[in-house]
């Protein structure tokens, strides 16, 4: 059995990590952190859980961390990172939902979250979680960055356009047009996620700049060993819980004859968690709800010279908690969707 234990388990990453991790066949919970909550049950916090797990919350000061083999982040940025090189020496495995071990350059990471970085040392041996891309680097990592939800469609919308030898579209001018419900910002008390607030609404936000863009650009680059160039405009929609990713790319004159359709059906024919939809199709959110699903649906209008696809993927699950345990399968040599195969809730 794999000990796990969990930092930061009252916010809506940590309890579905939570929900994910005690039906889990080949898991054991250890500790469950939480200052503010220290000593009440998890159960009484969230009853959804109850008969699931029994564990209490811990201080952090008084967690056992030492004695996982695992463990996840589901905290806010620059909390791993003070954490992580002590559990590291001690031989326990490192899972940050946060972006404290996704960005490379310690500058670029500095610019955008506005915090100096407490360990750059161990960014060039993090591993970016994305197990489509990445997978056999996770299986030998002691440290995962795991990506955000916004990053996660992107990518694995635009990747098979990008993975080849040669340049099939623009990449210069890629359009990523997403939209994210109220929980991908977290569990707190802010104002823009009150229910008066979202519901009835629909907005537009970081158009200026967005903390995911530089991560996205980064993994894209990676992806393609070329310069890509990416416009990222997020949209907060009124419900709780999906992101619809609307992606755009222009085809190049010598790309006019891919059979697109085909070609993403191809990258993705042995991934578990990608479905790549029927010619025409229309996902929706509901269809990934509470799953690890991501699906795809490929689209050129009219036969012409741009591609439009669109991604949906639970934020929570697939942009979050869902894709952790994965990785977390992946590097402990289990099945890969082990204590995931969820069916999505319908309606």
């Amino acid at each position: 059995m794999i000990k796990v234990g969990i930092v930061g388990g009252t916010g809506y990453t940590g309890v579905e990590l939570l929900r994910l991790l005690a039906p889990h066949p080949q898991v054991a919970l250890q500790v469950i952190t939480s200052r503010k909550e220290d000593g009440m049950p998890v159960a009484d916090m969230f009853p959804s859980l109850r008969g699931h797990v029994s564990l209490a919350f811990s201080a952090p000061e008084n967690a056992r961390l030492d004695t996982c083999d695992v463990v996840f982040f589901a905290t806010p940025h620059g909390v791993a990172m003070a954490q992580a090189p002590a559990l590291l020496a001690a031989g326990v495995k490192v899972i940050d939902l946060a972006a404290d071990f996704r960005i490379k350059d310690t500058a670029v990471f500095e610019k955008w979250y506005g915090m100096p970085h407490g360990c750059p040392d161990l960014l060039a041996e993090a591993v970016y979680g994305l197990p489509e891309i990445n997978r056999e680097a996770i299986r030998s990592a002691r440290l995962i960055g795991l990506p955000g939800c916004y990053p996660t469609s992107m990518q694995l919308g635009f990747a098979p356009l990008l993975a080849g030898a040669s340049p099939l579209v623009q990449e210069g001018t890629l359009i990523a047009d997403c939209k994210s419900g109220v929980s991908g910002a977290g569990r707190k008390a802010e104002v823009a996620s009150l229910m008066a607030e979202a519901a009835d609404n629909f907005k537009a936000y970081g158009v200026k700049g967005h903390r995911h863009l530089p991560e996205t650009v980064q993994g894209l680059q990676a992806i393609s060993k070329r310069k890509v160039g990416l416009t990222f405009v997020p949209h907060l929609v009124p419900m709780i819980r999906g992101i619809h990713s609307t992606l755009y790319a222009s085809i190049l004159p010598e790309a006019r004859g891919t059979d697109f359709q085909a070609l993403y059906e191809h990258y993705y024919q042995a991934q578990r968690f990608v479905d790549v939809m029927p010619a025409g199709s229309h996902p929706e959110t509901r269809s990934v709800r509470g799953s690890n699903m991501l699906r795809i649906a490929v689209h050129r209008p009219d036969g012409g010279d741009l591609l439009v696809i669109l991604v949906v993927e639970d934020n929570l699950v697939k942009g979050a908690a869902g894709q952790g345990v994965q990785c977390m399968n992946i590097m402990f040599g289990l099945e890969e969707d082990l204590g995931l195969r969820q069916v999505p809730l319908l309606p």
